[in-house]
């Protein structure tokens, strides 16, 4: 088939033509028309029955002068007419046989039916082949394209939307294959069709329209219209016609609309490139927040690195100012330990001699000097009991406060653990004028 420009309707009608144009017309059309149904011009006539009628009329002579009985020349001249009635009636049967038998060869494209009347009425329909219509009053009144999908283009003008804007036009499209040729052919024909066809098309689109705002009649293009080719079918069963698709390929709106329409998808473009421009501007920055971030990551993980490595110097010196501290008190400690306990030796010694001297002399000075030995163990006691006492700072880990504030405030305070050596020395120093 033919299809007719989009911007046009296209037309559905129907065609008489003699047998070899069927095929050309069916596959092709005539003029920008649609021609799914063909009326063959018929080459049969009742012309062959003549040749039969005198082939009969020559046999019956035949007869007519071989029964007569004569005799001599009469006789002779009766046989060749007889010879010669049969011969042209048999000559003559035998063209009106042929003449009859390719009259009554009638050969149906492929893809369609052909509807066989009888008296005018139909009787059935002929599938693609060859077929003989041997009674001389059935003939092929219709020849029906049933297999091929008619395209059809139905443009719909001033069609009102939602709020009554008429657009320019709706352009509809559809394809439709007759499915039954005799129900189609009997019930409304070719021409007619084209004429309900293109009402029913415009209802449907009108309605479609109605319900659609201006601003998105474009949505038209390509939606789906499944709803509208149900309701189609609906409507075309009762002609043997179904509708195998359709769409809607284009809508053109009044020109000031269009205009409406382009300033706004203007505006949208510009504001689709300003925001993919602020989108990068927005990337760019953040991507150079993130890395001024990760600087600043490094250069504090780099900080800490370095206080750590002071704190851990700082450690290092505190404890080894407090193993000094320690062995400093510890030595302090075990000498005074040893004087005092030297001391004390002696005194005890010299308390004893006193004593033993005074037992055995009974002697004021001897008393006296018992009296001093005892001084001296009161003060050498004294001395003892205010000896400097060893602090022992932990710093294993295993216990007690560790931070660094702790130990910066031990080691100020450790210098000061040595003042009582001073004291001692004071303390011995009135012992020894009372001595």
């Amino acid at each position: 088939m033919s299809t007719v420009r989009k911007s046009s309707r296209s037309v559905i009608a129907e065609a008489a033509a003699p047998w070899s144009d069927i095929a050309r017309l069916l596959r092709g059309g005539e003029a920008g028309t649609l021609i799914p149904v063909i009326i063959p011009r018929h080459r049969r006539r009742l012309w062959w029955m003549a040749p039969l009628w005198l082939g009969l009329l020559g046999v019956l002579s035949g007869v007519l002068a071989a029964v007569r009985e004569s005799s001599g020349a009469l006789g002779l001249a009766y046989g060749a007419l007889a010879g010669l009635g049969f011969g042209f009636g048999g000559l003559a049967l035998l063209i009106g046989m042929l003449w009859w038998w390719r009259s009554s060869i009638v050969e149906i494209e492929q893809g369609t039916h052909g509807v066989l009347t009888r008296y005018g009425a139909v009787t059935r329909t002929l599938d693609p082949g060859r077929h003989y219509l041997w009674h001389p009053w059935s003939r092929v009144d219709f020849v029906v394209d049933v297999a091929t999908e008619i395209p059809y283009s139905a443009p719909v003008m001033a069609c009102p939307t939602r709020e009554n804007v008429p657009l320019r036009s709706i352009e509809f499209f559809l394809k439709l294959r007759i499915t039954d040729a005799v129900l189609f052919v009997r019930t409304i024909g070719a021409g007619n069709f084209d004429l309900v066809l293109s009402s029913a098309v415009q209802d449907a689109i009108r309605q479609r329209a109605r319900q659609m705002q201006t601003e998105r009649a474009y949505d038209l293009r390509g939606s789906d219209v499944a709803d509208m080719q149900e309701l189609l079918n609906r409507q075309l069963s009762r002609y043997g016609v179904r509708i195998t698709g359709c769409n809607i390929p284009d809508v053109q709106l009044p020109a000031q609309y269009q205009q409406h329409l382009a300033t706004q998808e203007r505006v949208a473009k510009e504001r689709a490139a300003y925001d993919q421009e602020w989108g990068l501007t927005r990337k760019r920055r953040i991507d150079s927040l993130r890395m001024d971030i990760e600087r600043a990551k490094k250069v504090r993980d780099a900080r800490i690195v370095e206080v750590k490595a002071a704190l851990n110097r700082a450690r290092e010196q505190v404890a080894q100012l407090l193993e000094e501290q320690e062995t400093n008190a510890q030595r302090v400690r075990f000498e005074i330990e040893t004087r005092g306990r030297s001391g004390l030796i002696a005194a005890e010694n010299e308390a004893r001699a006193q004593q033993r001297l005074a037992q055995a002399y009974r002697d004021n000075r001897a008393v006296l000097q018992y009296e001093l030995a005892l001084r001296r163990l009161e003060v050498g006691a004294a001395l003892a009991g205010r000896a400097p006492q060893p602090v022992v700072v932990r710093t294993d880990g295993t216990g007690g406060d560790t931070s660094a504030l702790t130990t910066l405030v031990a080691a100020q305070l450790l210098p000061r653990l040595g003042a009582p050596r001073g004291a001692v020395d004071d303390i011995g120093q009135p012992g020894a004028g009372e001595a």
